[in-house]
């Protein structure tokens, strides 16, 4: 067995100290990688469900092969590793603000994902999403101008509780027009969010994007034996 706790990397960053932990949850007998930033916890391997239907969603709704895609926010790695389980995607760029985390999959500390750093596909970005999506050069910064088939997003708990007050323009119809720009015409924007569907938000994307549409992914929670939920947005 392994052992119960363990600080797999701790580091100052510039909106707090953020941390790799895994611990042993005794009562379903798994090892749980979880990140916390400060004292608030942002993610669990425990809870990936809808991180993953974040890269199914986003890509069933994007037509076509040869695929490229972004990223927006590496995390524990689940969207990103459940893109490339399609097999149309050709490439993968995954734009990461912390190079702390960008340096946990590269010394593969996180089993789950292993390999994902290595990939020949993907090219882990260290950049600040939001301010490369308001940019004309866009998400890809070795290719000004790139343009990109789909763009998965997870990085705020949701377009009202953001990490950085800097982060709110973006969920706006001005940001949102912004990082159309960095669509091919059909591409696809989908979004992760913590909390139920914001009607609101909704609109905001039909007003930039042909159509709009948010999904409720449901997924059992093992910690209290009931059920959770978190919402998709996929938009084109």
């Amino acid at each position: 067995m392994s052992a119960l706790f363990e600080e797999l990397a701790s580091n100052e960053t510039p909106i707090g100290t953020i941390a790799l932990r895994r611990r042993r949850e005794l009562t379903l007998d798994v090892d749980v990688y979880e990140v916390k930033l400060d004292h608030e916890y942002l993610m669990s391997s425990l809870f990936t469900v809808a991180e993953v239907e974040l890269a199914r969603l986003g890509l069933a709704a994007t037509a076509g092969d040869d695929l490229e895609v972004a990223v927006g926010g590496l995390g524990l790695g689940y969207t990103a590793r459940a893109a490339l389980d399609d097999a149309r995607v050709r490439s993968l760029v995954v734009v990461e603000a912390l190079p702390e985390v960008i340096d946990w999959h590269e010394r593969q500390l996180l089993p789950d994902v292993a390999g994902l750093a290595t990939d020949p596909r993907v090219r882990l970005v260290h950049g600040d999403f939001f301010a490369l999506a308001a940019d004309a050069g866009g998400l890809d910064p070795a290719v000004p101008g790139r343009r990109f088939h789909a763009i998965l997003l997870d990085i705020d708990h949701s377009p009202r509780h953001v990490l950085h007050p800097s982060h709110a323009p973006f969920y706006g119809a001005s940001g949102l027009q912004s990082l159309r720009r960095h669509l091919h015409p059909g591409g696809t924007f989908a979004l992760w969010s913590d909390d139920p569907v914001d009607e609101a938000f909704v609109a905001e994307l039909r007003s930039v994007f042909d159509q709009a549409d948010a999904h409720v992914v449901r997924f059992p929670n093992p910690l209290t034996g009931g059920e959770s939920a978190n919402t998709v947005y996929v938009a084109g």
